[in-house]
């Protein structure tokens, strides 16, 4: 009731001694045994594995993308509406003295890092690539593929996948906790997000379950992530010459490349781990952002600059002209070659990413949430969705603007598009430089894309021990951080060598589905939270700790 105070305390119960001491053991174990069973079917019977998992795949796009597409779509309208309108916009997340931890610097650092640094040097230039080739206004005719009228509507599918939409899934989910962790004084974990809905319910079942699966979904969810960099690393360290070993005949990592590279990445992200946020991730994501900058900075000096800032502002516009239409546009198979085209493309690309950004949207929302206490939610927005989207649009056209004009006008042929969406980065840095400047960049990627592995991974680690721990944040249980650090190295490498990046795919859209139910009860519970708290303001209704 407006009348009333909200409820500011939400007892989960720890175990007080032995190995699980602060720890919910229904959590920590029930999520212990699912992943590791994921994890022994997958390489012991890897075929019943893939066949299974395929067809679950299967069922749920043809069933549920429609709901992937309007949860997405509803995220990003709760979002926008709380930034925009000033009652909402202008409440702090924290107390009234609380301050930022982290600078600007840091803190833009850490959400790009965590959030999406892998995959903006793998897609960067592999997704307008392939939109330049094929996308929605292709298979409808109304522009040519690999044409130069088809630039822009490349450019807008990329944006569509890695703007405003991705981020406001992670943003979501970490204003809701930040909001009922910061002012209602709720332990920082997934189940927090519901108490308007489920009240003390939470202490119990209902909420084991909300955080079981939110562990579940953040192992998967980043394991694709690791994987796409597993890929692009190898490929990385081939380049350089550290040998023909780390890839087989198919030019795909081999079974010792993938051991190699898990164990210097995981082997660094659990070390970085137990040091804690504000030691081993801030410094890392500091360096990878520096790293970052540099990369772009070369594009901007030696690629196709003057490409790349046309194709930003066509793209910009039309994406943002054309936003609301996309958000609600659903294509399902009806018999013709256009319409099951439209599907299929749909299926393989925006309902893949949605269900990809959902089910990295508890890690990255428990972690925007950790280093986000004391800013305004409107301040709290605007950095976590239009920044990072702004950063994300102007790399793709930047670095992704210079291999689709070397295609189109650089005489490239298909050097680029034929060298498989790990190699593309390298393929055209070879293309700009001589060989001797072509190793150097290529060394400097990989030193990056490491960065970008060890943050993604060490903060994942440490999001899931916290949730784990019932919202503990601090670094505890190092046996824990260490069994999760392996364990999301044998799901990585176990599921790369049953199937490759299509298996990890596969078991990720699955995982995203229940977790995709927690995020609009999450939403919904957040309109209620704020609309509840204002009323309870005007009649001098205590609302923060």
């Amino acid at each position: 009731m407006a009348k009333e105070p909200p409820m500011m305390d939400l007892s989960i119960p720890t175990a007080e001694t032995g190995f699980y001491a602060g720890f919910s053991k229904t959590v920590a174990i029930s999520s212990k045994i699912l992943v590791s069973a994921l994890i022994v079917w997958a390489i012991s019977v890897p075929e019943n594995a893939a066949a299974v998992l395929g067809a679950m795949n299967g069922f749920l796009l043809k069933n549920f993308a429609s709901w992937y597409i309007y949860a997405a779509a509803f995220f990003t309208i709760v979002c926008a509406v709380l930034a925009v309108v000033p009652a909402t916009g202008r409440l702090q997340l924290g107390q009234a003295g609380d301050r930022p931890e982290f600078s600007n610097f840091s803190w833009f650092s850490m959400m790009f890092g965590a959030g999406i640094g892998i995959g903006m040097l793998t897609f960067a230039t592999a997704e307008p690539m392939y939109h330049f080739a094929t996308n929605p206004s292709v298979i409808m005719g109304e522009t040519t593929a690999s044409g130069a009228d088809n630039v822009t509507a490349a450019y807008v599918w990329s944006f569509m996948h890695w703007g405003f939409v991705a981020w406001a899934c992670y943003a979501l989910v970490g204003l809701s906790l930040a909001y009922f962790s910061y002012r209602r004084n709720l332990p920082l974990t997934i189940r927090s997000g519901l108490a308007p809905l489920f009240g003390e319910r939470l202490s119990g079942g209902i909420g084991h379950v909300v955080d079981v699966v939110a562990v579940v979904a953040t192992i998967l969810g980043v394991a694709q992530t690791l994987g796409f960099g597993v890929e692009q690393f190898v490929s990385g360290l081939t380049r350089i010459g550290l040998g023909d070993w780390l890839v087989n005949e198919a030019g795909k990592p081999s079974t010792a490349g993938i051991v190699v590279s898990l164990a210097v990445i995981m082997g660094a992200s659990t070390l970085s781990a137990l040091s804690g946020v504000g030691k081993g991730i801030k410094w890392l994501s500091n360096l990878n952002m520096g790293l970052s900058f540099f990369l772009l900075a070369f594009f901007l000096l030696f690629g196709s600059t003057f490409f790349g800032l046309s194709a930003l502002v066509n793209g910009f516009f039309a994406y943002v002209t054309q936003l609301p239409a996309m958000l609600f546009t659903v294509w399902s198979p009806d018999g013709t070659e256009v319409g099951d085209a439209l599907a299929g493309w749909q299926g393989g690309w925006s309902v893949f990413y949605w269900a990809w950004w959902i089910a990295f949207a508890p890690f990255v929302g428990v972690f925007l949430a950790r280093i986000s206490r004391g800013r305004s939610l409107r301040e709290y927005i605007v950095g976590a969705i239009l920044v990072p989207s702004l950063m994300c649009f102007i790399w793709f056209t930047v670095v992704g603007g210079t291999a689709v004009d070397l295609t189109l006008n650089g005489g490239v042929g298909d050097a680029i598009s034929g060298a498989g969406q790990s190699n593309q980065l390298f393929v055209m840095l070879d293309l700009l430089l001589s060989p001797a400047l072509g190793w150097i960049m290529a060394v400097i990627v990989v030193v990056l894309l490491l960065t970008y592995l060890v943050t993604t991974a060490d903060s994942a680690v440490l999001i899931v021990n916290t949730i784990n721990a019932a919202g503990d944040e601090s670094p505890r249980g190092r046996p824990h951080i260490i069994f999760w650090g392996l364990a999301l190295s044998f799901v990585v490498g176990g599921l790369l060598m049953v199937g490759g990046l299509g298996a990890i795919q596969t078991a990720m859209v699955i995982g995203a589905l229940p977790f995709s139910l927690v995020m609009v009860l999450m939403g919904i519970a957040l309109i209620k939270a704020v609309v509840r708290d204002a009323l309870r303001e005007k009649n001098g209704v205590k609302t923060v700790y």
